[in-house]
């Protein structure tokens, strides 16, 4: 079985992180498989680390008429049975074939006009396939897929490397730093909550925003904003909490990544973690956009830590139900095997 793998996303991202970790787990199986990336420097280390050599592409605007030639020729020379192209603007470029099955991967509710030409779409939600049949997809071409996270432990970070004192508790926040994400109301919430301190970890356009508003608000001395960073794993076992305040949230990666480390995670009742997590079991859920309520529950949880162990190890075990590399890979390898079959 020969599996071609088309990613030209954007420079962070979770769908972009997740293209990675399941290229890699894919990498040496028994499969063969070829990687096209968008030209991006840090994403193509971090698969030459994992054993992929990826085919590196402009992936540019609607002038780029370069990139479909040469994604052409990757076709012609590679002959893969199936092209699994992820988001619009690969799969955009993905030429037509007639000995090939184009399979389009989606982690989000995308203007499908994108996707027309595909054999079969990969939904990371159930709710992105119910969004898929009800725009006209049949169902037997429309397929969920979840999403895995590795498990892999790592060190706390020394927060004295940070200026946070050790018995302050931690809140992390991680993501791209835009509107979508609602750092904004999670500042306002930490505010409201005295004596924690806030890791924000990721980069994007609010950035100075963000730094403005913390600083208005009173709070700078407390928050670090950490920058993109690639420790996602020390930074959780650093954490006493993790917050995830988005407004819009499709899936939600960074809620399962918590669950695989042991955090107690507190969000917004966006879609994805709304789904995600059950009530006051594998997590706590506010309404979005609501920073009072927001910080309500995070003053609860820093001050009852029999009720962050509880939800730490209730959300570690629906991680190992349903979200481990095993168990994901295994779904992707059983839908190629299928559609090889069919």
């Amino acid at each position: 079985m020969k599996i071609l793998q088309a990613m030209a996303g954007a420079e962070y991202g979770g769908a972009e992180e997740f293209f990675v970790r399941l290229a890699i787990a894919l990498n040496g199986l028994d499969i063969q498989q070829r990687v096209v990336i968008r030209e991006n420097e840090m994403r193509a280390r971090r698969l030459r680390a994992g054993g992929v050599e990826p085919v590196e592409l402009r992936f540019g605007g609607m002038l780029d008429v370069v990139t479909p030639w040469k994604m052409k020729r990757q076709l012609r020379e590679f002959e893969p049975d199936i092209v699994l192209t992820w988001m619009n603007r690969a799969t955009k470029m993905c030429p037509m074939g007639d000995n090939l099955i184009h399979v389009g991967r989606l982690g989000g509710y995308y203007n499908l006009k994108y996707y027309e030409h595909c054999d079969h779409l990969i939904a990371n939600t159930q709710d992105i396939a119910i969004y898929l049949v009800k725009n006209g997809w049949e169902e037997d071409k429309v397929h969920y897929l979840p999403n895995f996270v590795g498990a892999k432990k790592a060190e706390p970070l020394a927060r004295q490397d940070f200026y946070t004192p050790d018995r302050s508790p931690l809140i992390v926040a991680m993501g791209r730093l835009h509107e979508n994400k609602a750092f904004d109301v999670l500042l306002e919430a930490i505010s409201r909550v005295p004596n924690v301190y806030l890791w924000l970890a990721g980069e994007g356009p609010e950035r100075a925003n963000l730094e403005d508003m913390a600083q208005k608000l009173g709070i700078k001395p407390r928050v670090r904003f950490l920058g993109w960073r690639e420790d996602a794993e020390a930074l959780f076992a650093t954490a006493d909490v993790f917050v995830c305040p988005s407004r819009h949230e499709p899936l939600g990666n960074v809620v399962i990544e918590a669950w695989a480390q042991g955090v107690p995670v507190l969000a917004a009742d966006s879609l994805g973690p709304g789904t995600l997590i059950e009530q006051g079991n594998t997590g706590v859920l506010v309404p979005i956009n609501d920073a009072p309520a927001l910080a309500k529950s995070l003053k609860s949880m820093v001050e009852d830590d029999d009720l962050c162990r509880e939800l730490a190890r209730n959300g570690q075990a629906a991680y190992k139900m349903n979200y481990t590399e095993q168990t994901v890979v295994d779904k992707y390898l059983a839908f190629f095997e299928k559609l090889m079959s069919g």
